[in-house]
């Protein structure tokens, strides 16, 4: 707008009715009983009985711990893992005499493992803290008595101050307004943070208190406000206000409401009644549902089995302790003479050697405990953070336009991202951009508007037709600036030219109808003097800037009037109009139309109307349906082009009519009762009769740019993407058209409830008859939908249901052979979804398939889905936060999902799974030296290893590299992620997460261990290892085999990572590093700290070539299984990233046909898109030529 300052045109109501003292009768008797019981004294929150009802105080807090109950509450969390659990009863044994190690060596890992889990929740939880803080500490201006107003925190606030908020300020409670910088008392209030929605909300305080407009008003103002409880409801209230000795009924007109924010009015003043915890917005406030990926859930069920396999160890070893025990003492000869069987209180006593076993079994469990990763858990969640950074900066998934990036809000589904089979789409603001145009009319049954929507060129494409040309305006050589929301063009209604048109006299009326009946607010640039508006949605700012565009310029709202430039039909030029402004009957998703009714310069009182054909046309008068076959005609063909319509109908009223109407109306306005609502919509529906036609509206929302291509990657992926909309069936048809869902020679299965069986039994209104009917209906169509499937094999089909049906669907009943036939559906859309049903259908996808869904959608009606689903992305658009504040990641385009799944998905799965493969098999390796040492030394309990050895190892020697593993590894780059799509099913397939591959790892673990057991102790058994002739001694062996598990477990590292940085080289050599450093320092240490590792490298290993010939000789040997099994793999049995990397290594990117054999690997054939387009093409040309 020119850049420059703008100014507000002056405006105070739109006057939805007069505020007058409300008839309470009968209704009153609601206030001060059960649910009504709220008191809040008004400029008096200090007295008495203000004090005496203990209402909570306005702080808020979000952190899920206190200092009190940080310890506690985190102790239970970090316990409620099993694997927590066992390493804390290790902890609290390794105090007792069966304990083969030193109490602190157990318990320092635990410590460091558990405090740097809680360090994560104290820090997160803090900055939830901080946003607390930064919110109770706002200020904002209450009255503190002699008409004086000073700053105060939100947090100080108590129920019945007396606030004043300025403009552009968010509400610190939810207030009774009182007054505002306007005569009228209305303010507009922007309740993005509540409900999502951008539009603003009309607000009017009672007329008894709109005087009170500045602060001195307030010197001697008291009231007592009585109200319904706390609770959920956002769009109802119940109250009443007793000021001078009157009662006046309160709405939820007069209600702001806590985080809402005040817009155009210059300040409010306003009584405090809900504080903290009992505002709307807290009391809507829920925890989000828990999700777990699937990655995390199977590694639990790893867990255990490694407990198992503990267990089975622990009671091998037992067994064979027992009965050896037994054996050890016969005739006084002691086998086992160093253990002094002789000598000895219970351990190793043969008189009671099933109770030496039973505590054998304790020590083993203890001492093979090493086998459980205790550092997995925090290494997991290190990682993911760290990959959810990656994720929020990558440049690629930043919209510059809205200046938004990609935002993880949760890590804990960073793998889940890689194995999505399924995705619930929303239509509008998801697909499309929710950014409307008009460029399409009907009037008096003519078709106006030359301009071609997208949906119309794919239809063009479809049927190889010529693609249509749009008719350029020729304007004297000048182009002429975009207008934003118009698109509109036809040199017969343009520039004046509608004077000249058969019937003018009903554009006339159609255009100023879409210039009078709304409720937007205009703004003007001082600089340039271009006015604006601000829309309660962006259909309704598409009709109020084609009316202006054509003609009929809207400047001016006051409070009782609409003040228009438009273009006289007799004169030919542009007059000033204004429109006494009566009555706005409002929109809603019930009524599905909106009015106003207004009395022009001549004195006539009109009613005029805008709203869905499917109520619009049943409410003609006989003689206002001239126009009507033309009209229906031209909104089919629009349906058909994907634009969204609108009928417009008008009526005269006359004075005795609306002067009842407005009476009654006024009434129920004012009403407390319980159908306060279903009167106003009675009355509202008594006055919308008898109209006449003028037209039809029709504007484009626009496919988001790189729809069609990323539907095209993710369908070559494998992932089925079904779409949920509220639109109807021929808008989403033709939307999944233009998209590549749906492609010409796709068969289509429709269920729907149009039957004219169904339609007749509608009108009988035969309740019973009519549900039966309807299920009965549905299900035939599915039957039938089925012997289709199975009777054409090769044909690719789509399911297309409406919302009637889908009710029936979902039923317990129908609902799994629903499923059934939809998943064998190449594309299925669901029209004329309601929020709840977009939930249920989400959730028999997740529940049915057993497979990962994913939603995403913008708006709040797309909530419930969010949730419902594995995964809940949200779209940062134009509808609010509402959606993105359910979900789990945030984007701002459909078309980021693309690299979101593809490249981040697919690595973080990649990264997660073989960092977890890689944490047992590490484990196994290190665990089973032990578990074969102890075999060695007839199970005596005694470890291989030193005490610190063992405790240092999970958490120094080898945690980091693995660390790195799991945020920097790619088995492929991004280009090739996007450039072969297929790549995505191993996710899909969960191949690198199978229990093949597990145990595989594992086997792999046990393998290591035995040859790094078998050759140490081969090589170094009965040999002079010292100067002095000393043969090896524990330490020595304990030491060699150690250092042998650090070289292969971090070599193994090496030869698994497929992109190195600099990072992971520090990582992988460095714990090499830190082993000799840690061998260094703490041999140094006296005896008393170092034990049996006293000088042993210095003094023992480092002299002896022998050490570092063994350490050389055990790693290679170790390795060269798994190196061969990994070549011979890559080279004759490549998996689908093998095979792209044999691409990418031999430099055959550009080879069509060897890229065409990798791509025929896929699992599943690509049935969507436009990929599947050309190949259906090619498959019937070949057909041809081969007939």
């Amino acid at each position: 707008m020119g850049g420059g300052r703008r100014r507000k045109i002056h405006f105070s109501n739109i006057l939805t009715f007069t505020c007058g003292r409300a008839s309470f009768k009968e209704d009153h008797s609601q206030i001060g009983g059960p649910g009504f019981s709220r008191v809040a004294f008004a400029n008096d929150s200090e007295c008495f009985e203000a004090w005496n009802l203990n209402y909570p105080s306005n702080y808020v807090s979000t952190t899920k711990y206190t200092l009190a109950t940080f310890l506690p509450k985190s102790l239970f969390e970090q316990f409620r893992r099993a694997a927590n659990i066992y390493f804390l009863v290790v902890a609290c044994l390794s105090f007792t005499s069966l304990s083969p190690y030193s109490p602190f060596s157990s318990v320092l890992p635990l410590v460091i493992v558990i405090g740097a889990t809680m360090a994560k929740e104290a820090v997160e939880d803090w900055r939830r803290n901080q946003q607390d803080v930064e919110i109770n500490n706002r200020k904002v201006l209450v009255h503190r008595g002699d008409g004086t107003f000073e700053y105060t925190e939100w947090k100080n606030l108590k129920v019945g101050d007396i606030v004043k908020v300025e403009k552009d300020d968010f509400f610190p409670a939810d207030l009774v307004l009182l007054s505002s910088s306007y005569d009228d008392a209305v303010c507009y209030v922007e309740t993005t943070n509540l409900d999502g929605e951008t539009n603003l909300k009309l607000k009017q305080a009672l007329e008894v208190t709109s005087g009170l407009q500045n602060d001195s008003s307030f010197r001697n103002f008291k009231a007592i406000i009585k109200c319904e409880d706390p609770n959920a409801n956002l769009y109802t209230f119940v109250g009443s206000l007793d000021y001078d000795e009157q009662q006046y009924a309160l709405s939820p007109q007069q209600l702001l409401l806590r985080d809402s924010k005040l817009r155009n009015a210059d300040y409010i003043y306003g009584a405090v009644t809900f504080t903290g915890l009992d505002t709307k917005v807290r009391q809507n406030a829920t925890d989000p549902p828990s999700k777990r990926s699937r990655v995390e859930r199977k590694m639990d069920k790893i867990i255990y089995f490694l407990f198992f396999l503990l267990v089975l160890m622990a009671g091998i070893g037992s067994i064979f302790f027992g009965i050896t025990t037994n054996d050890d003492l016969n005739d006084g000869k002691m086998k086992r003479w160093y253990l002094r069987p002789d000598h000895t209180k219970v351990f190793y006593d043969p008189k009671k050697a099933a109770l030496a076993a039973i505590l054998h079994f304790l020590t083993a469990m203890m001492l093979f405990g090493y086998l459980i990763p205790i550092s997995l858990y925090v290494s997991i969640e290190i990682v993911k953070v760290l990959q959810s950074m990656f994720i929020n900066q990558d440049i690629y998934m930043y919209y510059e336009d809205t200046d938004k990036p990609a935002n993880a809000r949760t890590s804990n589904l960073n793998e889940e991202l890689g194995q999505v089979d399924t995705i619930l789409s929303d239509k509008t603001g998801t697909l499309t951009c929710n950014s409307m145009e008009f460029i399409k009319c009907s009037i008096a049954g003519t078709a106006y508007g030359r301009g071609v929507t997208e949906v119309e060129k794919a239809m063009a494409r479809r049927k190889g037709s010529p693609l249509p040309q749009e008719d350029e305006e020729d304007d004297g050589g000048e182009t002429k600036q975009a207008v934003k929301g118009f698109n509109f063009k036809d040199e017969r209604v343009m520039n004046g030219n509608w004077i000249n048109e058969p019937h003018a006299d009903v554009i006339q009326k159609f255009f100023c109808l879409l210039a009078i009946c709304h409720t937007a607010i205009p703004e003007v640039d001082e600089e340039s003097g271009k006015i604006s508006y601000e829309a309660e949605s962006p259909d309704e700012a598409a009709f109020v800037i084609a009316a202006r565009e054509l003609g009929f310029q809207f400047y001016q709202r006051t409070q009782t009037s609409i003040s228009l430039h438009e273009l006289d039909l007799k004169s030919g030029t542009k007059v000033e109009r204004s429109y006494k402004l009566l009555n706005i009957l409002e929109f809603n998703s019930t009524r599905k139309r909106m009015s106003v009714i207004v009395r022009n310069e001549e004195g006539q009182l009109l009613l005029l109307c805008k709203g869905a054909d499917s109520v619009m046309f049943e409410r003609l008068a006989k003689y206002g349906r001239k126009f009507e076959d033309k009209t229906k005609e031209h909104m089919n063909e629009y349906a058909d082009a994907g634009l969204r319509t609108l009928v417009l109908a008008y009526r005269q009223l006359d004075e005795e009519e609306y002067a009842e109407f407005s009476e009654e109306f006024n009434k129920a306005k004012n009403s407390i009762s319980a159908d306060r609502d279903e009167r106003i919509d009675g009355l509202a529906d008594g006055i919308e009769r008898d109209l006449i036609l003028l037209g039809a509206t029709a504007v484009e929302d626009k496919l988001q740019n790189g729809v069609p291509e990323c539907i095209d990657k993710l369908a070559q992926a494998g992932i089925k993407i079904w779409v949920l909309t509220g639109d109807k069936m021929e808008t989403a048809v033709n939307i999944g058209f233009a998209c590549s869902l749906l492609r010409q020679g796709m068969k289509q299965i429709i269920i729907t409830l149009e039957s004219p069986e169904i339609v007749g039994l509608e009108k009988e209104e035969n309740k019973k008859a009519l549900i039966k009917a309807s299920k009965e209906s549905v299900i035939r169509q599915i039957s039938e939908g089925q012997s289709l499937l199975s009777s054409s094999r090769k044909d690719v089909f789509a399911l297309i249901i409406d919302g009637k049906s889908l009710t029936y669907a979902l039923e317990d009943d129908v609902k799994n052979i629903f499923l059934v036939l939809a998943v064998s559906c190449a594309s299925v859309i669901c029209c004329r979804s309601s929020p709840k049903q977009k939930a249920l259908v989400t959730r028999l996808v997740k529940e049915g398939t057993g497979k990962t869904t994913l939603a995403i959608g913008d708006g709040a009606n797309d909530v419930g889905m969010l949730q419902e689903a594995d995964i809940g992305i949200g779209i940062s658009g134009v509808e609010g936060m509402q959606a993105v504040m359910s979900s789990d990641v945030a984007i701002a385009q459909f078309r980021f999902l693309e690299r979101l799944l593809l490249v981040h998905g697919h690595w973080c799965y990649r990264r997660i799974t073989s960092m977890i493969c890689y944490f047992f098999y590490k484990n196994l390796t290190f665990g089973f030296t032990l578990f074969l040492y102890e075999a060695y030394a007839s199970f005596s309990g005694q470890a291989a290893y030193n005490d610190w050895y063992m405790s240092f190892y999970n958490v120094f020697f080898t945690s980091l590299p693995v660390v790195a593993l799991g945020v920097f590894d790619q088995d492929v780059s991004a280009r090739f992620c996007l450039r072969f799509p297929l790549l995505y099913q191993e996710g899909v397939q969960n191949v690198l997460f199978s229990w093949h591959r597990i145990l595989g790892w594992m086997v792999n673990g046990i393998c290591s261990a035995i040859t790094i057991f078998y050759f140490c102790t081969k090589a170094l058994d009965h040999q002079a290892f010292r100067k002095g002739g000393e043969t090896v001694s524990l330490d020595i062996l304990g030491t060699t085999m150690y250092t042998c598990v650090v070289w292969v477990v971090n070599c193994q590292m090496a030869l698994s990572v497929s992109y190195f940085t600099l990072i992971q080289h520090i990582f992988i050599w460095g714990g090499i590093a830190l082993w000799y450093l840690f061998l260094l320092v703490y041999g140094a240490m006296t005896p008393d700290i170092s034990t049996n590792a006293h000088m042993v490298f210095i003094e023992g290993c480092a002299p002896a070539a022998s050490y570092w010939v063994i350490t050389l000789f055990v790693v290679i040997a170790t390795l060269i299984p798994y190196f061969s099994y990994v070549a011979i793999q890559m080279r004759f049995f490549p998996m689908y990233h093998g095979m792209i990397q044999w691409i990418r290594s031999e430099g055959r990117c550009e080879d069509p046909e060897y890229c065409a054999m990798v791509r025929q690997r896929s699992i599943r054939p690509t049935t969507v898109g436009y990929t599947a387009r050309r190949e259906a093409k090619v498959r019937q040309v070949r057909v041809r030529h081969s007939g």
